[in-house]
């Protein structure tokens, strides 16, 4: 087998937008499928971007014996009861993130893994850019001296009240769609997980999402912090604060396919920007690559980048910080 053969499971914009496009230029990987639980949906997606089957319903995709892995872009809700139908069809699973609703659903998937014997991971494809990569050996290495601060936002404005993003029930909110990356991320620059978490929320008053939530990891040397929204101008920024330097990413969470990533550092020689030097990251699609590891771990029967228990620590901070809101104190994540 030369190429893992991929169904995907609904017709959502992230899919038929950017992951599919992407994947679709892999090497290691070829979408063969897409389900909708409407037929016409499913060949329009089909037609437009040639894939060759389209079905009416995910169960009819997920006993399609020719399909070897899932991409699962569901409502989040979704993700936990279709990943575990497609696991128990001998399919692997790529599912989109937030994996799960809580750390408890996630702990689902693990056991389901462990019982079945599918590979399935959490899609938060920044940890495969040569960006984040990039950022990763510049801290391990010590070019900043040693990590003291995380400063991230990201942010969007969508009102349009029947949007899944918008839909408490569906796992909706901030927190859940973007706050996650700020999460991930620091976890990931940090190399450990948080010994506590506090959160502030501010709701829309008719939909009852968060449209606004400020976060604050302690990571005992370090801190991380953050503010995301659903309701607010468009945009993405963090920084990486060390004690002899900072790091800076401009894009760092939609990293754009069509033009080189830049990273800054800054030695803090002065305010005026004497310390500021840039490294350039060639043009990659972040999808793709994602898509690309995930086929060659099915082929060459090797562990996934990210395993499951990486998201079960990451619900467990968004459980943590929802809790804070609730009680007003700081919360350990479980």
């Amino acid at each position: 087998m030369n190429k893992i053969r991929w169904g995907v499971l609904g017709v959502a914009k992230i899919a038929t937008d950017r992951v599919i496009p992407a994947m679709q230029r892999g090497q290691w990987s070829e979408i063969t499928a897409i389900a909708s639980r409407d037929l016409d949906k499913a060949r329009r997606a089909a037609a437009r971007l040639g894939i060759p089957k389209a079905y009416g319903s995910y169960e009819e995709l997920l006993s399609d014996t020719e399909i070897d892995a899932i991409y699962n872009p569901l409502p989040n809700h979704l993700h936990v009861p279709w990943t575990i139908r497609a696991a128990e069809h001998g399919k692997h699973v790529l599912c989109e993130k937030p994996v799960a609703l809580s750390a408890d659903e996630a702990r689902q998937l693990v056991a389901v893994r462990d019982r079945t014997g599918a590979r399935i991971q959490e899609a938060f494809m920044v940890r495969t850019h040569p960006q984040w990569l990039a950022v990763k050996a510049l801290v391990s290495g010590g070019r900043i001296g040693e990590v003291r601060s995380m400063l991230g936002a990201f942010s969007y404005t969508n009102r349009d009240p029947a949007n899944i993003r918008n839909r408490p029930e569906f796992g909706g909110g901030a927190l859940m769609d973007i706050g996650c990356y700020l999460i991930n991320t620091s976890r990931f620059i940090f190399g450990r997980e948080p010994s506590r978490v506090t959160g502030a929320i501010e709701r829309d008053p008719d939909m009852r999402t968060d449209r606004l939530t400020s976060i604050l990891l302690d990571f005992g040397t370090g801190h991380a912090a953050g503010t995301c929204s659903t309701q607010m101008v468009f945009y993405q920024h963090l920084q990486i604060f060390g004690t002899t330097g900072r790091i800076e990413l401009p894009i760092p969470f939609n990293a754009p396919a069509d033009r080189p990533s830049r990273i800054i550092v800054d030695t803090g020689a002065d305010l005026f920007g004497g310390g500021i030097s840039h490294i350039d990251v060639d043009i990659c699609n972040q999808y793709t690559i994602q898509g690309d590891l995930f086929s060659k771990a099915i082929l060459d029967n090797t562990d996934v980048l990210s395993p499951l228990e990486d998201a079960v620590k990451n619900m467990a901070c968004i459980d943590a910080i929802f809790k804070s809101v609730e009680t007003g104190r700081w919360e350990v994540p479980q």
